[in-house]
């Protein structure tokens, strides 16, 4: 990381309660909390915000519309953990590897294929978006707060993926090795496969 965190032996107040609550559910503490140990209360904010987007959007969606926005941000961190949830919750691994590689190989059906199009190109560039786009989401049957709530996913993704990769966070050991090798070459997207040079 291109900042040094604080460490987990000196953390006091806020950041220490941090760090023992991901200690408590995770077993460690992964980089992305470090990266915002100098600032607890944008973490804790950052966690309200993804909470109430989350909590409102069906979670499988939710992790494909970040996974695709994740990989157009070229955000390692985010791509390899959002790739381990689909792979732990939702499919298995060489679905995954299709999903991030040629998404109409992987079995989806046209909505979810639509919904990882629309990912991408919001969080390419959200000014490209047209009328055209949301119409194609509501004609397959998404709804004006389904639609938004892939946009807030995206957004959301943006602004974790752009403080993690700016300050140099890497995948956790614990994100990577969970990984096959060929669902993990498919999945660095930014400085751990090159790109980011």
């Amino acid at each position: 990381m291109f900042i040094e965190p604080i460490p987990e032996e000196t953390a006091t107040g806020a950041i220490a309660e941090i760090y023992e609550d991901d200690r408590q559910h995770l077993g460690y503490v992964p980089g992305y909390t470090k990266a915002f140990s100098h600032h607890p209360e944008a973490y804790l904010a950052w966690r309200q915000l993804i909470g109430a987007i989350r909590g409102q959007m069906d979670l499988r969606r939710s992790e494909l519309a970040t996974l695709a926005a994740a990989r157009v941000l070229r955000s390692d961190y985010c791509s390899v953990a959002h790739a381990k949830i689909l792979r732990d919750k939702f499919y298995d691994e060489e679905t995954v590897r299709k999903i991030v590689s040629d998404p109409g190989q992987a079995d989806l059906d046209e909505t979810d294929i639509a919904v990882i199009e629309f990912a991408e190109k919001a969080a390419r560039s959200a000014v490209s978006v047209t009328g055209a786009d949301i119409e194609k989401l509501k004609a397959l049957g998404l709804s004006d707060r389904e639609i938004l709530d892939v946009v807030l996913a995206v957004a959301a993704r943006c602004f974790f993926a752009t403080v993690l990769e700016a300050l140099g966070a890497e995948p956790d050991a614990q994100l990577t090795g969970a990984l096959g090798p060929e669902l993990l070459e498919e999945v660095l997207v930014g400085r751990s496969s090159g790109a980011g040079d």
